[in-house]
């Protein structure tokens, strides 16, 4: 009988660990959807690699050439979207849309990733961007 009332209480313990923890989790995840910002322009990296940085109020279509295939990145109504890989699995296609700052996509068979920042490109310099090298 007395171990009648220990599973009782122990019962009622989980029931009250479990609930507690549901709660906190729900606490953060609501804190964090109302918490995010959406940033203004991604990032995009290839091997780890800036390839450029592209503001999300421009619609736009960036091909990315990653390491062993290609990746297209679609940028329109401010959220950035994978819409096409040459990967096998195709994990980041289905990542869906992203526009909150921290927010990425990331292509691990071809070293791609796209991430939403808050930097604009106004310091970016590409390749073709060089006027001279000195050496």
């Amino acid at each position: 009988m007395n171990n009648g009332k220990k599973g009782k209480k122990r019962f009622k313990n989980d029931f009250l660990l479990i609930g507690g923890l549901i709660i906190s989790g729900g606490a953060v995840l609501v804190l964090a959807l109302f918490n995010g910002h959406n940033g203004n322009s991604v990032e995009v990296r290839v091997d780890g690699e800036i390839q450029g940085i592209y503001s999300l109020s421009e619609n736009q279509t960036i091909e990315i050439n990653g390491t062993g295939g290609h990746n297209t990145l679609i940028i329109e109504n401010g959220k950035a979207l994978m819409k096409d890989a040459d990967c096998p699995d195709q994990l980041c296609v289905r990542q869906g849309e992203i526009s909150l700052k921290g927010q990425s996509i990331i292509c691990l068979p071809h070293k791609v990733a796209a991430e939403i920042t808050d930097a604009d490109n106004s310091d970016f310099k590409s390749e073709s961007d060089i006027d001279i090298i000195v050496k």
